[in-house]
């Protein structure tokens, strides 16, 4: 009886535990209980007359390109870090406020979100100052390929060594966990939205028309490889030409995208190899013999897995998910909190008091 009134079964009883993975293109939400309730664009759509937020998520996301002067679409999150703190608040408060709903309960949830690693103290505060503000009662935060790596469950309180490469849309995040720590990492502005730039970039330079990122990003889905397939995929792509000014289309192969991503995979390629070069060679041992684990949004582009391996020499797994390992990652952490307690980002409302 006296452990069914312990603080912590009666914090659940009057409040949510929800993660949170807070990223440039995407925010997923996770209840506990119910698993991944939300995977919404992290878009905003906001009045500039009024300054009302219009829509949130993939109705924000379709406005994208197509609204009126006075309506903004904005992405509020930069390189996986806070651009807009008020964008940001309004939009995890949409999703907060979405992820109780039919459930809403006494106390402000309790929230875990994960970030990029290498954020700055700055950064973090303004993470758990947005959380806060859109009526989070606990705020923790996580980095992000660390809540990967508990997500496609690696042993990472174990004293082995664990590589993880999470790309997302704004940043790549390449790190090196053993012991239930991040022994070496590197966050690299490769990632999703970078891929979409140079994709725009090459079509402009080579065929001389102008198409958007949306577009971009749905020829990057259906047709880029960065291997040789046997069957060459192509793609119909309509833009402005820039000489006319007129509608054109052209087709897309394959073989374009592979020259217009090189630059940017190759530099993804350079930044795995100089962690790799960096590593303690115990745990070098134990990620040669383990392999590289694949996570975010990144790891569905055709060819990218056999590429690393490829060139790294190493083995490459991809999670069975992994545009959710970040979110699984929270979830579990939020099922085990005194276990996880140690790998998350020192809380500061939650140190001892001094003496």
């Amino acid at each position: 009886m006296a452990n069914f009134f312990s603080k912590e079964n009666f914090r659940r009883m009057f409040s949510h535990d929800i993660g949170v993975d807070l990223g440039t293109a995407n925010t997923l939400v996770y209840v506990r209980g119910r698993g991944i309730i939300i995977n919404e664009p992290s878009v905003v759509a906001i009045n500039q007359k009024t300054g009302q937020v219009v829509a949130v998520g993939s109705e924000a996301k379709a406005m994208l390109g197509r609204t009126p002067s006075h309506i903004s679409a904005v992405r509020p999150l930069v390189d996986g870090v806070i651009s807009d703190f008020e964008v940001t608040e309004e939009m995890l408060a949409y999703l907060l406020s979405k992820a109780q709903e039919g459930g809403r309960k006494t106390f402000g949830p309790r929230v875990v979100v994960g970030v990029p690693s290498g954020i700055t103290n700055v950064e973090i505060r303004a993470v758990r100052d947005a959380a806060k503000n859109a009526g989070a009662g606990e705020v923790h935060i996580v980095e992000e390929p660390m809540a990967a790596a508990i997500g496609m469950r690696l042993p990472v309180h174990e004293p082995v060594g664990s590589m993880v490469l999470d790309i997302g849309g704004g940043t790549s995040d390449i790190a090196v966990l053993s012991l239930g720590g991040v022994v070496l990492s590197k966050n690299l502005r490769i990632a999703g939205d970078r891929f979409n730039q140079d994709i725009v970039s090459y079509i402009r330079s080579q065929f001389k028309i102008l198409i958007g990122e949306k577009t971009a990003e749905q020829v990057k889905i259906a047709i880029a490889s960065l291997i040789e397939g046997e069957t060459p995929l192509e793609a119909r792509v309509k833009g402005r030409d820039l000489v006319s000014g007129l509608p054109r289309e052209v087709i897309i192969t394959d073989a374009d995208m592979r020259e217009a991503l090189s630059g940017s995979v190759e530099s993804l390629v350079n930044g795995v190899s100089e962690v790799l070069e960096s590593t303690p060679p115990e745990v070098l041992g134990d990620v040669i013999e383990r392999g590289i684990f694949l996570a975010g949004g990144g790891a569905l582009i055709k060819g990218l897995p056999e590429l690393l391996q490829s060139e790294l020499n190493i083995a490459v797994h991809v999670a069975s998910d992994p545009l959710t390992a970040v979110a699984r990652g929270t979830g579990i952490i939020l099922e085990e909190i005194d276990k996880y307690r140690d790998i998350l980002i020192e809380n500061e409302d939650e140190l001892p008091p001094k003496k």
